[in-house]
């Protein structure tokens, strides 16, 4: 088991480079007489990419929730910009609307249809601007999600496991996708993930949420693309052992080299060459038993060779 570990201290407002795009300060959300996140304090800057690591039922979502303005918060407490968007883990498409209206759903806008259609081409969706939900793969459906938060220019961009249910081969389509629509337009990003690597592969800096509050910041100085180097491996073993995942240490992986064997005394043939019917106990080896190369291989064992 991992050891306890204390909670993350909150930056001076000083120490910050400029006004942050969220900020959270004593935060505590309590569902009856459960507490799930206790005095939570959290900074994520203007462009940065933040993903938050923890077990089932650490509060994730509910801190998700609460950045969404999908829970309520006090202003005091939790200061978030005004365009945000949140992806979740099901496209949540209305199937009786065609996938433009869905992107731009909720638009107050004379131009809706050329701003949905702008956004799916930027997804890889230019060509299934009329198309049904239903016609749609796992991976459009979340192509078309993406589009739906991105034209409405969010400043913070939550993700709520939003690739959980795809196949690996998309999950990786989508991390790129993700990237470059993140390099393209700079929101701030919180990616909420039960998927180490994920958050590896794609952010700054990321946090372990633990015991109701961030207990653990990892800061990602790899470059991208990012590769399961030596750099990575560690940092996907400290991260696994925060959450409990206790890892083997490293082995050596350096390439085996083959030694060969020294000459057997007396020149006897190594036991894994054929031979032509040696005797064995007075017998050759067309005895009826099995043949010249069986009974060679059991010579060879006798004198101390080694059939491999």
């Amino acid at each position: 088991m991992a050891s306890p570990i204390a909670p993350i201290a909150a930056p001076s407002p000083s120490a910050s480079s400029g006004p942050a795009a969220v900020r959270v300060r004593g935060f505590t959300r309590r569902f009856g007489d459960v507490t799930v996140l206790r005095d939570l304090d959290l900074d994520i800057a203007p462009g940065e990419f933040v993903a938050l690591l923890g077990r089932s039922g650490s509060g994730k979502t509910t801190l998700l929730r609460t950045l969404a303005g999908l829970d309520a918060a006090p202003a005091e407490q939790v200061s978030t910009p005004g365009a945000r968007a949140v992806v979740f883990q099901e496209p949540r498409l209305l199937p009786w609307k065609k996938v433009w209206r869905n992107v731009t759903l909720g638009l107050k806008s004379g131009r809706s249809r050329l701003q949905a259609t702008a956004a799916l081409e930027e997804v890889g969706l230019g060509h299934r601007v009329d198309a049904w939900p239903a016609t749609l793969s796992g991976g459009e459906a979340q192509r078309a999600a993406l589009a739906r938060a991105l034209v409405r220019e969010p400043q913070l961009l939550l993700l709520d496991e939003p690739f959980a249910a795809l196949d690996a081969l998309t999950r990786l389509r989508m991390h790129q996708l993700v990237l470059s629509l993140w390099r393209a337009h700079r929101p701030a990003v919180l990616l909420v993930t039960h998927d180490v690597d994920e958050a590896i592969a794609l952010a700054d800096r990321i946090l372990v949420l633990a015991d109701g509050r961030l207990a653990v910041e990892e800061k990602v100085t790899l470059a991208r693309p990012r590769e399961a180097g030596p750099e990575f491996q560690a940092l996907r073993r400290r991260l696994l052992g925060h959450l409990g995942v206790e890892q083997p240490a490293p082995r050596d992986t350096a390439p085996l080299a083959f030694i060969p064997p020294a000459p057997p005394a007396g020149g006897i043939r190594a036991a894994w060459s054929r031979p032509s019917a040696p005797a064995v106990n007075g017998h050759n080896g067309h005895n009826g038993h099995g043949g010249g190369f069986t009974n060679g291989a059991r010579a060879g064992a006798q004198l101390g060779g080694g059939l491999s």
